[in-house]
């Protein structure tokens, strides 16, 4: 017997292109669901297990952010120069 069922949209994983905004609203969802305390043990379990990989998700996307906003440099004489970000 497979105790393993993938049933739930918690047990996705989390695809690389997901925008950060899209992942946001999803954990904001499962948190809510989780305070409510309502979900059965299984399915709480589950969902924190998804946010975690949204969660994880999320950080990677800001720091792939940040470190393409820092590769964005001023010269000297005032103008943007724009360095290409390789993750």
């Amino acid at each position: 017997m497979n105790t393993r069922k993938k049933t739930a949209d918690t047990e996705k994983v989390v695809p690389p292109d997901m925008p950060f905004e899209q992942a946001m609203s999803e954990l904001e969802h499962l948190v809510r669901s989780l305070e409510q305390g309502t979900l059965p043990l299984d399915d709480a379990i589950k969902a924190y297990e998804r946010g975690l990989r949204l969660q994880r998700h999320c950080e990677e996307r800001l720091t792939n952010a940040q470190l393409r906003i820092q590769q964005i440099t001023l010269k000297a004489e005032g103008t943007v120069d724009a360095a290409p970000f390789d993750p």
